[in-house]
């Protein structure tokens, strides 16, 4: 008889199985697109090979004197009767028109480059991110209003309207140009939370969260926003290389940063006078400005394939 008795019946009976190693085996973890975005990120060459850059951008830019022993900001490091010096072992890239060395001017620039990058992401995303998620869930006269509004701002060029901006403050110091790309670029992450809440508001556990008599603020944060999010991280991880490119920009027009702040669009315009006679003070400043704003599109693109299930 004892030869008829089941396997799982003859485990109960002498204790083994998992009840034996501590009770029942725990059930897997639900997955979620968080999890599963990470698990297809972390199998991408383009997003480590992206994140390793800016890894490596973001260290140069908060501790640049861990690579150079030169202090751009020193006047004593400038000689000019060593002005446009080629690349050597005292100088790796050269120096510029005033005998100052390329390489450390280049890389403490990236401190202000990244700094406008990043806070102008924040600033951009935080604002229209609050402002699409309120006016997509409210809908009706406040969703037309503020639809209305970013169209104002759409119409208006954003090189001239940073231009502008610029022009009246006159400081040309990294949180006024900040505000000037901020002021401009807030209402496209404003369309694209706002579609997403639109899409999110109408799914089943939204419904179902209204009929238990959950508040709106609760409905929005804690149900409609972490399911909203996706597009705005990737639209703004994509941003920010934008906006590091943007400042350089300006800077290059003379109405962004200027000395004796020092950031990749200052090196460029300085440089671009005697280009000819010595190149490597533009191509420098211009190269790390590339590589950082190709990183961040990269990192972006990456991000968005990572999140949207269709792409995978």
């Amino acid at each position: 008889m004892s030869d008829t008795i089941a396997p799982d019946t003859r485990r109960r009976k002498h204790g083994g199985g998992t009840a034996r190693h501590g009770g029942a085996a725990k059930p897997p973890k639900a997955a979620s697109l968080w999890s599963d975005a990470w698990h297809d990120l972390r199998r991408r060459p383009l997003f480590i090979g992206s994140a390793v850059l800016i890894a490596v951008i973001l260290l140069i830019a908060a501790f640049p004197g861990l690579f150079t022993s030169v202090n751009p900001f020193d006047a004593a490091s400038c000689d000019l009767g060593k002005a446009r010096q080629p690349m050597s072992g005292a100088h790796f890239f050269g120096t510029d028109n005033l005998g100052c060395d390329v390489y450390a001017r280049t890389l403490y620039g990236a401190r202000n480059s990244v700094v406008v990058g990043l806070s102008t992401t924040v600033v951009t995303a935080v604002v229209g991110g609050l402002l699409g998620l309120f006016a997509g869930f409210k809908g009706g006269a406040v969703d037309t209003l503020f639809s209305r509004i970013t169209e104002i701002f759409f119409a208006i060029p954003s090189i001239l309207g940073a231009l502008l901006i610029l022009a009246v403050f006159r400081t040309g110091n990294v949180w006024t140009v900040m505000l000037a790309l901020a002021v401009l670029t807030w209402p496209m992450t404003f369309r694209i939370m706002r579609a997403a809440v639109i899409t999110a508001k109408s799914q089943d556990y939204v419904v179902a969260a209204r009929a238990l008599g959950a508040s709106a603020p609760r409905i929005m944060f804690r149900h409609i926003l972490p399911n909203a999010v996706a597009p705005v991280i990737v639209v703004s991880t994509i941003n920010l290389g934008t906006f590091i490119a943007a400042e350089a920009g300006l800077s290059f027009l003379g109405v962004g940063l200027r000395s004796p702040d020092i950031s990749w669009g200052l090196m460029i315009s300085d440089a671009r006078e005697r280009f000819l006679e010595a190149p490597a003070p533009l191509l420098f400043p211009a190269l790390f400005l590339s590589l950082t704003v190709l990183a961040f599109i990269m990192l972006g693109d990456a991000v968005r394939d990572a999140l949207d299930p269709k792409l995978r």
